[in-house]
């Protein structure tokens, strides 16, 4: 006889704990304030459509600048992503809400269905999700399909996003971690992808990862660090 699965357990944070996490979430979001941010009007007019809810999607190693690209262009606009249910995750979901983006708790193993649930109904719910298609652990900049499921079946457009960096600090993670530098300078570039041209999933992805690339690349002054 076979048994259902149990829903995994969700951590959350209690007592002292997110407030703990409070001046760090106010040290980046000043940090994120300070960037001197530089876009074409095409990509102005695409990070500023509001009209439909969108996949925001872009690389693991450039999630800093999302609290800050939704505060300065996408006015009045939530945006939802998928953290583990883990204790681990609890900590992520708290630093999240202190610089103004929402979480979805659930795996992201393969986009499990009780993931791609809940994000779906986020979605026609009418906010935004957060999609990197090459977390949670990569091989760095490798656009799994499975990010491609929930705008698929909501029908709704992907943001593919870039960013180049003048300056900035690069982790010995997985990743590569770009953090910029404070009141550095930074390129962002944006294209809306249609939910028609993602019918063909696997080759989607083949094409929108060397896009992505395109959009965020590597060179310039980072300093490698620990």
């Amino acid at each position: 006889m076979s048994h259902s699965a149990q829903p995994p357990v969700i951590h959350g944070l209690r007592g002292w704990r997110p407030l703990a996490l409070w001046p760090l979430g106010l040290i980046m979001r000043l940090w994120g304030r300070s960037l001197h941010f530089q876009a074409s009007p095409e990509t102005v007019r695409c990070l500023s459509k509001t009209d439909q809810p969108v996949a925001f999607t872009l690389w693991h190693n450039r999630l800093f600048i999302t609290a800050e690209i939704f505060r300065r262009y996408r006015h009045g606009r939530s945006v939802y992503g998928l953290v583990s249910p883990s204790k681990d995750g609890a900590w992520l979901e708290a630093f999240f809400s202190l610089v103004g983006i929402r979480a979805v708790r659930g795996s992201s193993n393969k986009l499990g269905r009780e993931a791609v649930s809940a994000l779906v109904d986020v979605m026609k719910a009418g906010h935004d999700i957060g999609i990197t298609p090459d977390g949670p652990r990569g091989p760095i900049y490798e656009f799994k399909a499975g990010g491609l499921i929930v705008a698929r079946r909501v029908q709704a457009p992907l943001l593919l996003v870039g960013c180049a960096y003048d300056a900035s600090w690069q982790f010995k993670s997985w990743d590569r971690f770009h953090l910029p530098r404070p009141f550095s300078t930074l390129r962002v570039y944006c294209v809306e992808v249609p939910s028609v041209d993602l019918a063909d999933r696997e080759a989607s992805a083949q094409e929108l990862q060397a896009r992505l690339r395109v959009m965020s690349p590597d060179r310039g002054p980072a300093t490698t660090v620990v």
